[in-house]
């Protein structure tokens, strides 16, 4: 890696992370109550961090929907934005929306197989087609408290786990702490396509719903940060979850 592009990563990071910063501060610290934001001199000062920082720091939440800055005015602060838990536009880990709920998450009919990459498998993760690929399976249930509140399916490529046994990874965990952990890779984005589907009738059994009961499936291909696929994941919801959505239409 060159210095230039040790620099540019640095400089990405410290930005991630004042923007991190400057939402905590916002929900629950010193601009807890603020309709708007002091000027960019005076978010320097009181971060510790370059005008450049704040700014791209500034611009990442705003692409989030949580400010926006008007030409004039200053920056403002959405207020009903921040409030939002469960944003289906943003990063989802339903261990975490589980306990934002106040109950417990635990996984159950844990299953762990291997198996061959279909070509649309294959397609999907970015595969050589002219080559067999094998894939690890994980298939689980997952509970809050003791009420089934979704099914997951994940599939990665066996190569990324670098020959580690699979009887030797705890996959009750999230699929993207073992890829980071595993893999060593960093999963930034996902391309998600949404159904509302009935399910098939094994899961809908596993998740005691009701006839009428729909679940909401999430398809995601999830990217690392060089914008290369490195997992499938599908996710069935029941309606314990609720959604939001922000839009940025400017």
């Amino acid at each position: 890696m060159n210095k230039t592009t040790e620099n540019r990563l640095g400089g990405e990071l410290r930005s991630q992370q004042t923007a991190q910063r400057l939402l905590e501060e916002l929900r629950t610290g010193l601009y807890a109550r603020a309709a708007q934001l002091p000027s960019e001199l005076e978010l320097t000062e009181v971060l510790g961090v370059s005008r450049t920082v704040v700014r791209d720091a500034l611009s990442e939440l705003e692409r989030d929907g949580y400010l926006e800055r008007v030409r004039g005015i200053g920056t403002l602060v959405n207020r009903d934005v921040l409030k939002v838990e469960n944003r289906m536009d943003q990063k989802l880990e339903f261990n975490r929306m589980i306990r934002a709920a106040g109950r417990v998450p635990h996984s159950d009919n844990l299953m762990v197989t291997r198996e061959t990459a279909t070509p649309e498998l294959v397609e999907r993760l970015g595969l050589d087609p002219a080559k067999e690929h094998t894939l690890a399976v994980i298939r689980r249930r997952v509970l809050a408290d003791e009420t089934p509140v979704l099914f997951c399916t994940d599939i990665l490529p066996l190569d990324l786990l670098g020959g580690r046994r699979l009887d030797s990874i705890d996959f009750t965990r999230p699929i993207f702490e073992i890829a980071e952990q595993y893999c060593h890779v960093e999963v930034t984005e996902t391309l998600t396509t949404v159904h509302a589907v009935q399910g098939a009738p094994a899961i809908r059994r596993q998740l005691g719903l009701k006839p009428e009961q729909a679940l909401l499936q999430l398809d995601e291909i999830c990217y690392s940060r060089t914008c290369k696929p490195v997992l499938c994941c599908q996710t069935c919801y029941t309606d314990f979850f609720d959604f939001t959505m922000v839009r940025k239409l400017v």
